[in-house]
């Protein structure tokens, strides 16, 4: 690399150390600003291709003439050589990107899941002939906790992803044959018919509620006929679905909406085509879903043909924890998800917590009347329960007024046999 852009600078009459040479002259002596491709970095940027030290501009510096080429003289202000070693460094991918020359940008809505404390955003990533590569690494940091993920696939917020608690976890990690037979046996449980779970289960590690969705196979199978089977409970389809969602929301002309426990993006891209939000953020605790929702958004024609731009992300998070600022989010959707809520009251409170006031709250699930057919229970232990059941509407207004909505603010509406619509305003 060093040899290539040597090679580059001095075809446009740049040293090696940055200055530029007359032709005939024995060395150049300048007080102008120059870089060196040979040692520290490009100011403000904490990317690594090395250039002279800040500390260094303004020094004066003699170069040999074997280190130059012959060239007219020119000359000029500082500027136009710094403008010229930029244009170079972008074009040979050696230019750090981030939203605000490398310190980074304060989100308005995320924050650190432990302490609610918004998170400051940086990207790391190099700009190949200009543009940004497909793929940058992000962090996400607040005073206490840095996470981490990319652009090209999702931001990881669960609290246990920081990295201060990922290497705390491998300081305190036992490696005996005991704990390596217990996670090998956790990783295969999700291959088990749910009532059969509790007989293998080493613990508390598997919650089906919230571990089932974690599959590969679901993920795979989720809009391949999983989720066309709900219409016998009474959904009435994805497209109807986001229409109701659409109309809920409108009269508040939100800029941003959450699509909560969002599986593989089956409402995350409807919200981010339309061209009705300025940013539409896709939640789920499930890494396979999360992978399989940024791979249909790549390939998704309706998204790069969208009307104008929605800003699209995707974060990995727990929903009984929610890595979102208090009163920071004006409109939030759950299609099909409560009922895989392990702890609906912590899930509840964290969605009336970080709703706006006159925030809405839109979301879909059964009744218990469909899944007496399914027979996915082994009884009421939460830790063997693959769903959770709502016996009456009565039953989910009361999980609503227990988190905070108040009753003239919640509308509960069943289509066909099992499917509940919620729609609840703060």
């Amino acid at each position: 690399m060093k040899f290539s852009t040597s090679i580059a600078l001095i075809s446009l009459g740049i040293s090696p150390s940055g200055a530029f040479a007359p032709a005939g002259s024995n060395s150049i002596t300048t007080n102008f600003p120059h870089f060196s491709s040979d040692s520290d970095t490009i100011p403000n940027s904490p990317v690594t291709d090395p250039v002279e030290s800040p500390d260094s501009l303004g020094k004066e510096s003699s170069l040999p003439v074997d280190d130059v080429v012959a060239m007219e003289s020119i000359t000029g202000a500082a500027a136009k050589r710094l403008s010229a070693k930029k244009q170079l460094f972008g074009l040979i991918g050696t230019k750090p990107l981030s939203q605000d020359a490398g310190s980074g940008y304060t989100d308005l809505i995320l924050a650190d899941p432990t302490t609610k404390e918004s998170l400051k955003i940086s990207t790391i990533g190099t700009l190949v002939g200009g543009q940004p590569s497909s793929s940058m690494k992000v962090l996400l940091k607040s005073s206490d906790n840095t996470f981490q993920g990319r652009s090209s696939t999702y931001f990881d917020l669960l609290s246990e992803s920081s990295l201060e608690n990922i290497a705390k976890v491998e300081e305190e990690v036992d490696d005996s044959e005991s704990g390596g037979i217990s996670d090998a046996l956790n990783s295969l449980l999700v291959f088990v018919p749910p009532p059969l779970r509790g007989v293998f289960s080493t613990g508390n590690d598997y919650i089906p509620m919230r571990d089932l969705f974690t599959s590969p196979q679901v993920s795979f199978a989720y809009e391949r006929g999983w989720r066309q089977g709900f219409a016998a409970a009474g959904f009435p389809g994805a497209d109807k679905e986001y229409e109701l969602v659409k109309e809920y929301f409108t009269p508040l002309n939100p800029d941003v909406v959450v699509d909560m426990s969002c599986a593989t993006g089956l409402f995350t891209r409807r919200l981010a085509s339309g061209g009705d939000y300025k940013r539409v953020i896709g939640c789920d605790y499930s890494d396979s879903m999360l992978s399989e929702a940024r791979r249909r958004i790549e390939t998704d024609n309706e998204l790069k043909n969208g009307k104008g731009f929605t800003k699209l992300d995707l974060i990995r998070c727990d929903v009984g924890n929610i890595p979102m600022q208090s009163e920071s989010v004006p409109a939030l959707h759950a299609g099909a998800a409560m009922h895989c809520w392990p702890d609906l009251d912590a899930a509840l409170s964290e969605i009336y917590r970080v709703l706006k006031p006159g925030g809405r709250y839109f979301a879909s699930t059964f009744l218990a009347e469909y899944f007496r057919g399914v027979a996915m229970t082994s009884g009421d232990n939460i830790n063997t329960q693959a769903f959770q059941y709502f016996e009456s509407t009565e039953m989910l207004r009361d999980l609503l007024l227990k988190a905070g909505f108040e009753d003239d603010k919640i509308e509960i509406e069943v289509l066909g046999t099992a499917c509940c619509i919620i729609r609840a305003e703060k």
